[in-house]
């Protein structure tokens, strides 16, 4: 669904939106059944924690970058009306995918709780600035049901968390844990807000945004997203992923055969009219894309 006015506001003047409905219903199960691909299901999980110990010795462990092993993943990331919303956002329809990853969580694996911080520190070279904020857009859309058991991300609105300076003088240069180690324990715990909703929200903000994750609290809750962040081509200095590396990847030529010309160029595949094309740039990718569809590039 597409995200109305009222969200493209929030996300520029309180930082974050929250977008229940984003996914309709048919999309939502595809998704939510292909991520059994790649992850136990909750009741496989929590039959037996000890078979499935490459989720339990960090909170990053459930992280997996895209591409994925199903179409009904993919797709999720250039979903039409989450390009329109970064586009709206952004400024510009020149949009890269810099990072798209799926998280899953499961209660009693790690402890997923996190002191507040910011996101721009892997996400950016420099820092972000604040009389141009739309520069990055960070996006989760929700694949199971957020309650305050499930370990919420609590975020923090810009009026307040905006008077946290972006590098303190006491962190002594980029040598440090900056990213999840600055703040203190329980700061703004009587202003942060909790993101929960029904699968199929969609939650984004800004990398300017202080945040944190959450304790899972229920004895067998387990929680799953779609991360998909955008910027606009052309700044060198934001980025997370250099997509050829993984070009290689078995999912990957699936990927680019079934997405639009469109959808292709957020990855970095040259458009249709690009001076890249021309016979022996079409014959040669279109062997290495045998079901790609490359009429819009000729």
């Amino acid at each position: 669904m597409r995200a109305p006015d009222r969200c493209l506001a929030e996300l520029r003047e309180r930082g974050y939106l929250v977008f229940e409905s984003f996914l309709g219903a048919d999309e939502l199960a595809a998704a939510q059944e292909a991520l059994w691909l790649h992850y136990p299901r909750p009741e496989e999980y929590f039959a037996n924690p000890a078979a499935h110990a490459w989720l339990a010795t960090s909170q990053w462990d459930g992280l997996i970058r895209a591409p994925w092993r199903s179409w009904d993943l993919n797709r999720l990331v250039f979903h039409p009306d989450l390009l329109d919303l970064a586009e709206r956002f952004l400024g510009s329809a020149d949009l890269r995918l810099y990072e798209a990853e799926l998280w899953a969580k499961y209660a009693g694996a790690v402890d997923y709780d996190q002191r507040q911080h910011r996101d721009f520190g892997n996400h950016s070279l420099v820092v972000p600035k604040r009389s141009d904020p739309a520069a990055q857009m960070t996006s989760w859309i929700l694949l199971s049901d957020v309650s305050e058991e499930d370990g919420p991300t609590k975020v923090v609105p810009l009026r307040v968390g905006e008077s946290v300076p972006y590098w303190p003088d006491a962190l002594d240069g980029s040598a440090n844990e900056y990213v999840t180690n600055y703040l203190p324990a329980g700061a703004f715990a009587e202003e942060e807000v909790s993101v929960t909703g029904p699968a199929g929200t969609l939650f984004c903000f800004r990398p300017d945004i202080v945040h944190r994750g959450s304790r899972m609290t229920g004895d067998r809750s387990a929680r799953f997203s779609l991360l998909a962040n955008y910027d606009v081509w052309g700044p060198r200095w934001t980025g997370r992923v250099g997509w050829a590396t993984h070009s290689l990847s078995p999912d990957w030529g699936e990927l680019i055969e079934r997405a639009t010309p469109r959808e292709r160029t957020v990855f970095g595949f040259p458009a249709p009219g690009d001076p890249y094309w021309d016979e022996q740039t079409l014959a040669d990718t279109q062997a290495r894309y045998p079901r790609a569809d490359l009429t819009p590039y000729r």
